[in-house]
């Protein structure tokens, strides 16, 4: 494949090599295969369009807008579509709310004592809680648990009775909105249950319907699951502050024992950096040959470690984003790879085997064939489950050392990770006026929420994402990123001080002013709820401008799976303009695609828009910029 095809990155580009030369089955070569016509991103038309649909034995079926072909049942192209795209946003929510139910778990057995780790921000604990209306009398174990308590009542509502999280939490603007579309939500477990059931086949078939099903289950998941899952962990680990930390696979030296806990959910990879960082771990490592043991931030689980704890000796570097993983497990370093609930692939198995190392599922999400080592996470039992993780990972060191020949001298830089909104504030005095100065001034034309996954779409890993951020900061558009996207980020170099030179002079004046990168790394996928807090705030400072109209985009320049699509939705329903690529499998549906990026103006304020070339992206979003510039008179 051509490079621009493979990766943006030079260090997953030499590895890919290595992996064709020993013959692995890989995911650039599985991607090429799934095209039609030596055309990689030609797929079946019907698929492609959104209209195939095998819900039930009367199908599959197609539908056909242009000749008014409609499904068995009688559903439109137009409702299978959206159809389709709601029942992908109940798998996306879902997903993030088992990862929060297990933070929430976490946080209690801690306040309990029954867990390796504290509350290490209390003040958090208790504005976070005072703000959601809970009694913050009495020890800060106590007051943790009564959060508990409080967030999960909310989470168990009935979807008829509305959510207090949401009603607290979400600006009056919005809501109202919300409730003049009758979108504001429940509890989350009814949301999704109202989502579920109307999928049905014979249910509801109506596109407008079911989109604004899908709204409604955002809204809810948006603040039950992301704000109370992100602030929750703030409270355990700390809230995000700038550092600096090694990014790329150079962080990967194959004389260590590398252990990478890998996933989304933070929990035993922070109990291993704890362990790690005691001489009598490193003493272990250095027993079997090795330099020493180091534990290895990888994917979503890495990002929520990085931003929160510095890097040193144990806690050594972060690699980058999902779909360099088979690059990772070919550079021969890996030792153990802990696998929890999101983010790695079925093909893992095939890599253990080849290049030595331990595969552990740490979730009884994840499942591999042939792998019989299994240990499902248990707040209680996190320090023991960390030290079986390392012994298992020294224990593999010899053979892996033995037998497979690493990849040497891969790229490293240190990217600047740790931005929170408390950090943002403490960056600008402990009060957004600088930013709001320089938005009012016009050195800073806006902002961009770029929360993106990594695919092979159209163009090589992390490609779009890095050519968009660009184009956006030349722009003097400052870009918060989340996501696998911000792995991108981190790695391509654009979370540097040095990365102003690729800015405007509006925007890299800004970064001199403040000392900060054009791309500020803001977090996971599940920060895109810590976003809509930090642009409420944004809203009230500047006077309570509805956020339809702030100077602000939402991006998603390669998204990728079922999460995503659901902070699509949530983005538009939160008013927000939103680019997303690559186009989404709705073509087929015009009626839905014309809901989505036109009639939602008029509905919440925000719509959808798509466009390949970055350029043009770029410009349309600067163009939505300088509208609401003008509308709000700056």
């Amino acid at each position: 494949m051509e490079e621009n095809r493979i990766s943006y990155h030079e260090s997953v580009r030499r590895v890919y090599e290595r992996i064709k030369k020993d013959n692995m089955d890989n995911i650039w070569d599985r991607y090429v295969a799934q095209g039609f016509g030596g055309d990689p991103d030609r797929r079946c038309p019907f698929c492609q369009a959104g209209v195939r649909c095998d819900l039930c034995s009367n199908g599959p079926c197609r539908a056909d807008a242009s000749l008014n072909k409609k499904g068995v049942c009688g559903i439109t192209a137009d409702g299978m579509a959206m159809r389709m795209m709601l029942l992908r946003n109940v798998m996306g929510a879902s997903t993030y709310h088992y990862h929060t139910d297990q933070t929430i778990k976490t946080l209690r057995a801690t306040a309990q004592g029954q867990t390796p780790f504290k509350i290490s921000e209390s003040e958090k604990l208790k504005d976070f809680a005072g703000r959601l209306g809970v009694n913050t009398a009495g020890s800060e174990n106590e007051l943790a648990i009564r959060l508990c308590d409080f967030v999960e009542a909310d989470f168990n509502r009935k979807y008829y009775e509305p959510s207090h999280i949401v009603e607290i939490l979400a600006p009056q603007e919005r809501k109202e909105a919300w409730k003049k579309l009758d979108i504001f939500p429940g509890g989350i477990y009814g949301e999704m249950m109202l989502a579920t059931s109307s999928c049905l086949t014979n249910v509801d078939g109506y596109y407008v319907s079911l989109a604004l099903k899908a709204m409604r289950l955002a809204v809810a998941m948006a603040y039950q699951s992301q704000i109370v899952n992100e602030y929750c962990q703030d409270i355990l680990y700390g809230i995000p502050n700038p550092h600096k930390m090694r990014v790329d696979l150079g962080v990967l030296e194959p004389d260590y024992v590398n252990v990478l806990p890998n996933g989304h959910e933070p929990f035993l990879g922070f109990a291993m950096v704890q362990l790690a960082r005691k001489p009598e771990w490193q003493e272990k490592a250095q027993a079997v040959g090795a330099r020493g043991l180091r534990v290895i931030a990888n994917i979503e689980t890495g990002q929520e470690m990085i931003q929160r704890w510095e890097m040193d000796d144990a806690f050594y570097g972060f690699t980058g984003n999902w779909l360099m993983q088979e690059a990772v497990f070919a550079s021969g370093c890996v030792d153990l790879f802990a696998a929890d609930m999101n983010c790695s692939m079925p093909i893992d198995p095939l890599y253990a085997r080849k290049y030595k190392f331990r595969l552990v599922p740490l979730s009884e999400l994840v499942a591999f064939e042939g792998i019989t080592d299994r240990i499902n996470y248990e707040p209680e039992k996190a320090e023991d489950q960390a030290a079986r993780l390392l012994r298992m990972a020294i224990d593999n060191f010899k053979e892996r050392r033995a037998y497979v020949e690493a990849v040497t001298q891969l790229p490293m830089r240190e990217a600047l990770v740790g931005f929170s909104t408390e950090s943002i504030l403490k960056a600008l005095g402990g009060t957004l006026d600088p930013l709001l100065e320089a938005l009012k001034e016009g050195s800073l034309r806006g902002c961009a929420g770029l929360v993106s996954c990594t695919a092979l779409r159209d163009s090589g890993q992390d490609v779009h994402s890095v050519r968009i951020a660009k184009e956006l900061i030349k722009r003097d558009i400052l870009v918060l990123s989340m996501g696998c996207g911000n792995g991108a980020m981190q790695v391509a170099g654009l979370c540097t001080l040095q990365a102003k030179e690729f800015a405007g002079a509006g925007l890299k004046g800004l970064c001199e002013n403040l000392n900060i990168p054009p791309v500020l790394s803001y977090g996971t996928c599940t920060d895109t709820g810590r976003l809509a807090d930090l642009l409420a705030a944004i809203s009230n400072a500047l006077g309570g401008v509805p956020l339809p109209d702030l100077p602000v985009v939402a991006a998603a320049p390669e998204y990728m799976e079922q999460k995503a699509t659901i902070d699509a939705v949530f983005a538009v329903a939160l008013g927000l303009y939103t680019y997303v690529n690559p186009v989404p499998t709705v073509t087929g549906a015009p009626q839905l695609v014309k809901l989505f990026t036109q009639d939602c103006k008029q509905l919440t304020g925000g719509l959808l828009n798509v466009e390949r070339d970055p350029i043009k992206a770029a410009d349309a979003m600067l163009a939505h910029i300088e509208a609401n510039r003008k509308k709000i008179g700056i």
